[in-house]
């Protein structure tokens, strides 16, 4: 009893040691994107619509990131388990070799051929000149990104969370300075509008890197050498795309389907959308630990399975999902005690608040089973290398369920906007069974290490 006792306590205190610094991570990064918004609109309209567009860029590209940092975070947490570091500087490599190809990709499109980018998203001259300025500046941060975004992931794999929030939040709290001293000409610097954007993103982008550059120099257990991105590893190569490639079509599929729910409600009027607008800011601040929860999970899990501890990853697994079911709640309880500051967030007609109001209402109950289905898809699944199973749920759940059913509600049975609404949020709650169902199988807990000389 006293066994259980002491890792119940040392798991509860790892979690929440890893949990902490990248809930605050994530906030950080919420923060500098709505800094670009706020500041930009001071800018003009214009200004505003042409960096949200050109920004799309990054969305992709962070998609790429994702699913790389997926195919890292599944394999290096394992190996972290074995204690096996040579091979966790092999998928370092590798993923930094795929990171630096697909970034200096989109360096060449957005530094040369900008205009192509920009008519994909409209084909106003003026949003298409302003966004052309931009790209040409921020992508040259895409070339520093690929290899600090790789180099964090594989820091957080190894339970260096803190380091690789310290990091991240350094550089977008530099964002966010450097935004306002570009952007409105502080400090005897001439006003550069959307161009200061781009050029804070740059240098801060910049500076991440050089103290990734630097960290590499003095850590010694995962060492970064240049020479890794010169090696060939064919059977962790394979592994690799085996894991992260499917973690990638999840990330995408979600990512598209969701915005097909920005689709829908736009052509429900301009009161749905700026409703749901304000809406999602508070989603998000309802999620922001659940998905805290989801990336410590897959640290914790993936490293106990590659210890071969099976008994204790289903203990803790079952751990992490009433910590979610509480973290869950909270979060819903969060939205409806703020709820009076969302009301007020944005100057909204009364028929845009009497739908932000039920919205708040809905988002208060959702949050809880999109915080089951992450932390158990992208935090439990995952750990155990199973990233295909989710791949397939959420694109049967979005594309054969969700977005038909919204598409249908809204423009065949023309419901009002708020069941619609309602019906479209209802995706999170229609996949939890088999989520559980799964869980409960745990035909996702798998060892998918390899012994390599």
């Amino acid at each position: 009893m006293e066994n259980t006792i002491t890792k119940s306590s040392t798991f509860y205190r790892d979690m929440f040691r890893l949990a902490l610094p990248i809930v605050f991570q994530n906030l950080i990064t919420t923060a500098v994107g709505s800094a670009d918004v706020i500041m930009l609109g001071w800018v003009s309209q214009t200004a505003l619509s042409a960096g949200s567009l050109a920004s799309q860029i990054m969305f992709i590209l962070n998609l790429v990131y994702s699913g790389i940092s997926s195919g890292i975070g599944m394999l290096a947490a394992q190996y972290w388990g074995r204690k096996d570091t040579r091979t966790i500087e092999k998928i370092m490599g590798i993923g930094m070799k795929l990171s630096i190809l697909v970034s200096f990709l989109f360096f060449v499109l957005a530094c040369f051929f900008p205009r192509l980018l920009m008519l994909i998203f409209t084909s106003e001259t003026e949003l298409i000149d302003t966004g052309i300025s931009y790209l040409r500046i921020v992508g040259i941060s895409y070339l520093f990104m690929s290899i600090s975004q790789v180099y964090l992931c594989t820091m957080r794999s190894i339970e260096r969370v803190v380091f690789a929030t310290v990091t991240n939040g350094s550089a977008l709290g530099l964002n966010i300075i450097l935004n306002a001293v570009f952007i409105f000409g502080l400090l005897g610097l001439p006003k550069m509008g959307i161009l200061g954007v781009a050029l804070a993103t740059t240098i801060a982008r910049g500076v991440e890197l050089l103290i990734c550059l630097a960290d590499a120099c003095r850590f010694e257990t995962i060492r970064f050498r240049p020479s890794i991105l010169l090696e060939h590893h064919k059977v962790l190569f394979q592994d690799f795309m085996k894991y992260s490639l499917p973690a990638f079509g999840n990330e995408v599929s979600w990512g598209v389907g969701f915005s097909m729910y920005s689709v829908i409600m736009g052509h429900l009027g301009s009161d749905m959308v700026a409703a749901n607008a304000v809406a999602v800011v508070a989603k998000n601040l309802g999620t922001v630990v659940c998905f805290g929860i989801a990336n410590a999970g897959a640290i914790l899990l993936g490293k106990a399975i590659g210890a071969g501890q099976m008994d204790t990853v289903k203990e803790d697994a079952s751990r992490f999902c009433w910590i979610t079911f509480v973290s869950g709640i909270a979060g819903g309880a969060l939205i409806i005690l703020l709820r009076p500051l969302f009301m007020n967030m944005a100057d909204l007609s009364s028929t845009a608040q009497g739908y932000l109001s039920i919205m708040l209402f809905i988002n208060m109950y959702s949050v809880l089973g999109q915080a089951m289905n992450s932390t158990v898809i992208c935090g439990v699944f995952r750990a155990g290398g199973d990233s295909r199973w989710g791949f397939i749920c959420d694109v049967i759940d979005m594309w054969l369920f969700a977005v038909p059913l919204g598409f249908i509600s809204a423009f065949v049975l023309k419901l009002p906007p708020m069941w619609v609404y309602f019906l479209i949020y209802l995706d999170e709650f229609v996949k939890l069974p088999f989520v559980y169902r799964h869980y409960k199988s745990y035909k996702w807990l798998k060892n998918i290490t390899r012994d390599f000389d």
